[in-house]
């Protein structure tokens, strides 16, 4: 393993760790991914992607890989509650969830890195990380013999337990285990009618998923064990008799391929940068999996992150605006943490209390304002940022500001129609400007070659009344005159 001038390390190849490559590695920049395991997962884990992380994958042209081997449903649930959440309303290629196994994700991201010349190194035990002033060093051992690479910047995306987070001395706040739960992948004699099945009561909690080719995912928490020590094997037959005496009902669960317990210990990194130094995914945030979140949250800080680096290292903006990333995706963490802690509360509680306040909690989803606003943060739709990073904020409308841009249909100066999505495919920032109203551009603060500047035809309704439009890579309006 040599140096080979890289620019940025990054520890962990699961999803995030590949989505950061992916962004990075779009503009240009060296990297190194170091991963520890010696193969990609051969189980499915984490299930779920949200529209708002498809969106950002179609930001780059992806999107379609994953929609092609998913399934989609147009609903999520909030702490398995009965009344759903509605995702369809979303102005979005993608108004659904869609059920993906995550290494499947794994392997059409690894694909597109594999295509831009990127190769995972797979059994590379980090031991040591330090940075000084001009970079950082990363030592270990890769299948047995030492090695030591120099970088710029260093992102641990290696999990709950992240060495990276650790020898960086950011702490991990939150909140210890209470119960456990357990999990397996299982073919069903008797399926359940319904797409996905979710059950809470006094027995306990159990959800069934969907898979694809006659398997699904069984998750089950025992009223009468609510804690169970991580150690202690799962089984199969631990799985069955659970999910029976809550549903009074034998769904024939048999030739498990995966069976495993989680619990939810629930912790938010206090930064998410360290001068060099930078967290993503569950090595910043880790939580009772409720929603399918973590992932998304995760992928969606890799892209925050990945084109402000990129950016910096292009020479096109300078360092401070890194500190842009914790300032916005650690609120996120935060709303992540808070949402999590309130599903888990009615997920894992089965007194009466506890079932009456979910009884009333299902009845207010059904109101339509309340069922969209829950529907925006599981889905990652409802995210928007404060302050505007690429131009002065006050000069135009506060309106715009950090508001997620939907893929509209435009016609440009030639009368070519194309969706907003595509123009951002290269990972710039976009100015928009409307008809013949170019002294409307608003000022731009970075380097005028991380920019495209489009001219447009009056018309697209949303952007009505508009002069000029600023888009982030990210796809999130930073300005508008």
């Amino acid at each position: 393993m040599h140096n080979s001038d890289i620019e940025v390390i990054i520890v962990g190849a699961g999803p995030v760790g590949l989505a950061l490559a992916c962004e990075l590695r779009l503009a240009g920049i060296r990297v190194a991914i170091l991963e520890r395991r010696p193969q990609r997962s051969a189980h499915s884990r984490a299930l779920t992607i949200h529209g708002r992380t498809l969106e950002m994958l179609g930001l780059r042209g992806l999107d379609q890989r994953f929609v092609a081997l998913g399934t989609s449903l147009s609903s999520g649930h909030y702490a398995g509650l009965d009344t759903r959440l509605d995702f369809s309303g979303f102005d979005t290629p993608h108004p659904y969830t869609l059920f993906l196994p995550q290494n499947t994700t794994e392997r059409l991201l690894e694909e597109q890195l594999l295509g831009d010349g990127v190769a995972i190194v797979r059994g590379a035990l980090v031991e040591q990380t330090q940075q000084d002033d001009d970079g950082v060093t990363v030592a270990g051992t890769h299948d047995g013999a030492p090695f030591c690479l120099r970088a710029r910047y260093l992102i641990g995306t290696d999990g709950a337990r992240s060495l990276v987070r650790q020898q960086a001395g950011i702490a991990f706040d939150g909140v210890a285990a209470t119960c456990s739960m357990l999990m397996g992948d299982v073919q069903l004699r008797h399926p359940p009618a319904s797409p996905m099945l979710s059950l809470t009561n006094a027995a306990g909690s159990l959800m069934i998923v969907p898979l694809g080719q006659g398997r699904y995912r069984v998750i089950t928490l025992n009223a009468r064990r609510p804690q169970v020590a991580a150690a202690e094997a799962a089984t199969l037959e631990e799985l069955s008799q659970a999910s029976t005496a809550i549903a009074d009902y034998d769904f024939g669960l048999h030739d498990a391929s995966w069976l495993s317990r989680f619990n939810d210990e629930t912790r938010l990194a206090r930064g998410y940068r360290q001068g060099r130094v930078f967290l993503a995914g569950d090595a910043a945030h880790i939580h009772m999996p409720a929603g399918g979140q973590g992932m998304n949250v995760g992928m969606q800080d890799a892209m925050n992150l990945g084109w402000k680096l990129a950016g910096v290292l292009k020479g096109y903006a300078p360092d401070s605006l890194l500190d842009s990333y914790h300032a916005e995706r650690h609120p996120v963490g935060v709303s992540l943490q808070h949402n999590t802690l309130a599903q888990t509360a009615m997920l894992t509680r089965f007194d009466a209390r506890t079932l009456a306040l979910r009884a009333t909690i299902s009845d207010m989803l059904a109101q339509p304002d309340v069922n969209r606003a829950l529907a925006s943060e599981l889905s990652g739709f409802g995210v928007r940022y404060p302050i505007s990073l690429g131009s002065d904020a006050s000069t135009g409308s506060a309106d715009w500001i950090g508001r997620r841009v939907p893929d509209w249909l435009l016609r440009l100066a030639d009368g070519t129609a194309v969706g907003i999505h595509e123009l951002l495919h290269a990972g710039k920032w976009l100015q928009l400007v409307v008809g013949n109203a170019a002294h409307a551009a608003q000022p731009y603060r970075f380097d005028a070659a991380w920019l495209t500047s489009l001219t447009i035809k009056p018309g697209c309704q949303p952007l009505a009344g508009i002069k000029s439009l600023l888009i982030r890579p990210d796809g999130y309006a930073d300005h508008a005159v």
